[in-house]
C-alpha cells in the first residue's frame, strides 16, 4: 500500500487544535509553550499545504471556519492514534503502564470492588486510573484519547469503539417489602409494572434509558423524581414511594435494607450486556483483550438472586 506524502506536521496539526479549542492565538501558544509568532507562522504553512482558511482572525477574536472545524475535529482522531502509537512504542508490555480507565456509575462502585484485586495481582506492574461518568463522555473522552479503555453497557449508544463482552447483568425488580401482601410470586412479572409509579435514574444515565426500553410495552407512570445514583433509588422504594429496576450487579450491596423486597424476572429476562471498549484503531488492542479476560474471571457471580 503507497501512502502520499504530507506537507504538514503533527505540530502544526496541535497547534491548529489548541487555536479552535482556546479561540485565541496567544492562549494556544501559552498552551503549546511556544513564541506566538511562531505558532502563527506554523498555523500559515499548514493553511497553504491544505489549501484553506482554518481561521478569521482579527484584532479582537478568532473565528473557526467551517473547513477549520472539520480539520481539527479530524486532527484530534489523528493526534490520539499518534499519542497512542508512542505509549505502545515505549513499552514492551502495555499492561505494565498506566491505564486510563473510564466507567458509568451503574458499574463503578459494584464491580471495581471486586475486580481491582485480580487486575493488580495478574498485572503487578500496571497501574489504573480510573474515570467515573456518564457513557456519552466516558465515549467522547476515549474517542478524543483522553481515556484507552472503558467498562460501558453495549445496550448504550457507545459509537464505532470496539468491545468485548464480560458478563450478561439481569435486572430484578425492588419493591417494597409490603408488596408482598399482594400475593405476589417468588419471580416478578413485567405485566406487574402496569399502572406503578416506576423510579428512574435522571437523564444522560444509560441504565434509565434500559430501563425505559424494558417498560415500553407496559403503561407505567414515572414520578417527577429522578435520581443520581441506584442508592437513592433504592431509598426512595423502601420508603414506599414507587419500585424499580436493579442491575444484579448492584442488588448485593443494595440490598442490605431490610425493607426491601428484590425478585428476579420471569423469562425472558431483562438485562445488560458489560463490555470492555477501546478505539478501532488502538495498536494495544490484543493486550486490553488479556485485560478483559482477567475481568470477566473476576466477575462477580451470584446466581441466588436468577433463580425460582
Amino acid at each position: 500500500m503507497s501512502y502520499a506524502s504530507h506537507q504538514f506536521t503533527l505540530r502544526q496539526l496541535q497547534y491548529a487544535v489548541a487555536v479552535a479549542e482556546t479561540l485565541s492565538f496567544s492562549r494556544a501558544a501559552e498552551r503549546c509553550r511556544v513564541s506566538q509568532p511562531s505558532l502563527s507562522a506554523q498555523i500559515a504553512q499548514l493553511e497553504d499545504a491544505l489549501g484553506v482558511q482554518l481561521f478569521e482572525r482579527d484584532r479582537r477574536r478568532v473565528l473557526v471556519t467551517p473547513a477549520g472545524r472539520q480539520l481539527t475535529d479530524d486532527a484530534k482522531v489523528i493526534l490520539s492514534g499518534a499519542d497512542s502509537l508512542k505509549r505502545s512504542a515505549a513499552l514492551k508490555d502495555p499492561l505494565s503502564a498506566t491505564l486510563r480507565i473510564g466507567v458509568i456509575p451503574t458499574v463503578s462502585a459494584y464491580l471495581l470492588p471486586q475486580v481491582a484485586p485480580a487486575m493488580r495481582s495478574t498485572f503487578p506492574e500496571l497501574k489504573t486510573v480510573w474515570r467515573e461518568d456518564k457513557t456519552s463522555v466516558l465515549v467522547t473522552e476515549l474517542e478524543r484519547g483522553a481515556l484507552d479503555l472503558a467498562l460501558l453497557a453495549k445496550e448504550a449508544d457507545i459509537g464505532n469503539l470496539e468491545f468485548v463482552e464480560l458478563a450478561k447483568d439481569p435486572f430484578l425488580l425492588a419493591t417494597p417489602v409490603s408488596y408482598r401482601s399482594a400475593g405476589t410470586g417468588p419471580s416478578a412479572s413485567l405485566d406487574e409494572l402496569e399502572g406503578r409509579e416506576v423510579l428512574l435514574l435522571d437523564d444522560g444515565h444509560c441504565f434509565r434509558e434500559q430501563v425505559l426500553s424494558v417498560c415500553a410495552g407496559t403503561p407505567t407512570i414515572e414520578p417527577e423524581f429522578r435520581a443520581t445514583s441506584l442508592s437513592t433509588l433504592v431509598q426512595m422504594v423502601a420508603a414506599g414511594l414507587g419500585i424499580t429496576l436493579l442491575p444484579l450487579l448492584a442488588v448485593r450491596t443494595e440490598s442490605q435494607r431490610g425493607d426491601l423486597l428484590i425478585r428476579p424476572f420471569e423469562e425472558p429476562v431483562p438485562s445488560r450486556t458489560l463490555v470492555l471498549a477501546w478505539r478501532r484503531l488502538s495498536p494495544m488492542a490484543e493486550a486490553f483483550k488479556k485485560l478483559a479476560d482477567t475481568l470477566r474471571e473476576a466477575y462477580p457471580r451470584d446466581d441466588c438472586w436468577t433463580k425460582e
